[in-house]
């Protein structure tokens, strides 16, 4: 289980809409303009009306294969895959330099070589693990698994997982936060769900702890096997449901160390700190309060020897993918096979351009704004971001629901959002990160020291207002409400979301929807507890939220209706915040489009406004494998991409404008049920 910092983050009848049909628009200008639009992914089988996620990308969906080594596929893959060759390109030429100990060029290139000799991997089996497996095997007290409990949370995986990040009520200082941890299954409800198919995944997952023991030659594995599974599943029943931990107030307890740490006495403290690379704290956070009666109450019951098994099975799963052939073989097929319905592994060049980007991200991407993210790339993106804060302006202004005295708080923390784009202005510094040789196993545990050192070292310094919490090779966006800030990396800002030549029609409904979403979680469910300085500070008159709640619980019921694969309803309240950031991010964008969009040509037999459109459900074109799609429902807070598209499309009147959609017809919601949040 990750650690969070608590970032969010972001997916007329047109049977009929040929050229002749469709409603003529004056044209403004005489000069070619491509549209933007994959017309050849089109299925206009399906009327627009009925379903406007297949009609715009249902002949893709029903001919494309999803690759045996992909659980899903689509434009985010798509650009993902783009990045990954060109950060290949990149560690391609430094491995060619005469590099010197200590550079960037040598780092890089030297955690991409480790990893890629396989020969040398395979050769040492399990070798690479010996000394952390005896450090485990060497514990004999509860003074001893105490220390454990802190050096496991750096460098394998605890029951407690402690990290550093901004204080959610004082954002110009850093905190301590401890969470809940130490699961080999995804969260804690796949412990306890009783249907058929998630009871296989357990048994599976038994004879996958099983098997791992057995090649890492443990006696009777498969009664190790039951200590740890019995230790997990006892953790898991205290544990928080990802909906629970979605709330902001809920998870954020303060109090002194010496009153968290007397709610576990079964931990040595003065013990713990020996390796937690922080002095004792005054203070701390702890998200799950209740977890720790459990913690407390798990450590007590089981034995030192019972912990021992726990201990090495997560070092063993946790350095599974970095070891010899059989570990890393048996590795995917549980995580990627059983979980995701991935039968093959990706080449082991995308691996290793992964690892890279996850240990040394900054230093490639450095490199990868260089020769793929134009100036004008940046320069159009700072021009939407204000257009879009504009409209989210005079929506605020114009919202009917919301008193004036709320109005003035929303439009301060709006003109607060310090947008980030493309790529840092203060690079990372990996002085400290000793890289050295193609030992992949002692990198990876040097990696793993520096990040956490670096996390640690946090505690008592000021916010590093520059810092990025993604690289810019990365394909994605996110908002950060303890710094409110948006965050677009370089290599988002690539059609179909963003495209410096088409028509900027498409734009607005591709990368403006985005920005608006991200813009959005500063408004969301969660997000809106946060003040413009991210301040978890309430801000909202007790009306104005009441109203406000009505509204989005409107939203969450629309989306328990939706389901999947055999039936499987999607979470309303799970993904409440990634719904309303899609709805009020397509909302403004859409106000913006209007207010900033002049030409009312016609292109490729489309009104602008269709484009627009077209555009947003173009971007959420995805496949999935029904494991994947599953899975996804238990722990992704975003929609599945069909109903991204569809589901938020249903909301907005000027889509039915767009598209004349009417009663009866498949995208129809009756206007009392469609919801305006912002």
């Amino acid at each position: 289980m990750k650690k969070t910092l608590l970032l969010t983050g972001l997916s007329l009848s047109l049977i009929s809409c040929n050229q002749d049909q469709v409603k003529k628009q004056p044209t403004n200008k005489t000069e070619k303009v491509v549209s933007g639009i994959s017309l050849d992914n089109m299925n206009k089988n399906v009327r627009a009306q009925d379903d406007f996620y297949q009609h715009v990308n249902g002949k893709w969906l029903s001919e494309f294969e999803l690759p045996a080594d992909k659980s899903n596929y689509g434009a985010f893959t798509k650009l993902a895959e783009l990045s990954r060759e060109r950060v290949k390109a990149i560690i391609n030429d430094v491995s060619k330099m005469d590099n010197l100990q200590g550079s960037s060029e040598q780092k890089i290139a030297d955690i991409y070589r480790g990893y890629m000799d396989v020969e040398t991997i395979n050769a040492k089996g399990l070798t690479p693990l010996n000394s952390e497996l005896r450090k485990i095997n060497a514990i004999n007290s509860r003074h001893g698994l105490s220390e454990y409990l802190s050096y496991a949370d750096v460098y394998s995986s605890s029951p407690l997982a402690m990290f550093v990040y901004i204080d959610q009520k004082k954002s110009d200082e850093h905190i301590v936060y401890f969470t809940q941890n130490g699961l080999g299954l995804p969260n804690r409800d796949y412990y306890f769900k009783d249907d058929e198919k998630s009871q296989n995944i357990r048994d599976k997952y038994r004879m996958h702890i099983t098997n791992m023991f057995e090649l890492a030659g443990v006696n009777n594995a498969e009664a190790a096997m039951n200590k740890v599974y019995a230790i997990e599943k006892d953790l898991a029943e205290g544990q928080w449901t990802p909906t629970q931990n979605r709330n902001r107030d809920k998870t954020y307890n303060k109090m002194s160390f010496t009153d968290f740490s007397a709610k576990v006495p079964n931990v040595d403290w003065k013990a713990w700190l020996k390796h937690s690379m922080i002095e004792q704290p005054e203070q701390v956070v702890v998200r799950q309060p209740s977890y720790l009666d459990t913690l407390n109450e798990v450590i007590g019951n089981y034995s030192v020897e019972d912990w021992k098994h726990y201990y090495s099975w997560h070092m063993l799963n946790n350095s599974a993918p970095y070891l010899s052939a059989d570990f890393e073989a048996e590795n995917f097929a549980f995580y990627s096979t059983v979980l995701s319905g991935t039968t093959e592994q990706e080449p082991r060049w995308k691996r290793g351009v992964d690892l890279v980007n996850d240990l040394a991200g900054e230093l490639v991407g450095k490199v990868y704004v260089k020769s793929h993210f134009p100036p004008e790339a940046k320069k159009r993106m700072v021009g939407l971001i204000e257009n879009l804060r504009d409209a989210y302006g005079q929506s605020i202004k114009d919202l009917d629901w919301m008193g004036e005295e709320t109005k003035v708080k929303a439009l301060d923390k709006l003109s607060k959002f310090d947008p980030k784009i493309g790529y840092p202005d203060v690079w990372r510094d990996y002085t400290n990160l000793n890289i050295s040789g193609d030992d992949l196993v002692a990198n990876l545990k040097e990696s793993t020291r520096f990040l956490s050192m670096r996390n640690r070292s946090k505690l008592g310094q000021p916010i590093d207002r520059n810092e990025w919490g993604m690289n810019p090779q990365t394909v994605n966006a996110y908002y950060n409400p303890a710094k409110n800030e948006i965050v677009f990396p370089a290599a988002i800002l690539q059609p179909p979301f963003f495209n410096l030549v088409a028509d900027e029609a498409v734009n607005y409904g591709g990368i403006g929807a985005v920005i608006g979403h991200e813009m959005g979680h500063g408004f969301d469910d969660q997000g809106s507890k946060y003040d413009g300085d991210g301040n978890l500070k309430n801000w909202w008159t007790d009306a104005d939220r009441a109203n406000f709640e009505v509204l989005t619980n409107k939203l969450v019921k629309q989306y328990d209706a939706f389901t999947v694969v055999d039936g499987t309803p999607v979470k309303g309240n799970f993904t409440q915040g990634e719904n309303i950031g899609d709805l009020s991010g397509l909302s403004i964008a859409y106000k913006a489009f209007k207010a900033n969009y002049t030409d009312n040509r016609v292109i490729d037999g489309y009104t602008p406004e269709q484009r627009f459109f077209m555009g947003w459900a173009q971007v959420w074109m995805r496949k999935y494998r029904d494991e994947e799609l599953l899975r996804r429902i238990d722990t992704d807070p975003h929609s599945p991409s069909e109903f991204r598209a569809n589901g938020i499309l249903r909301n907005l009147p000027e889509f039915y404008q767009a598209f004349d959609v009417k009663p009866g017809d498949g995208m129809y919601l009756a206007p009392e049920d469609r919801v305006k949040i912002w």
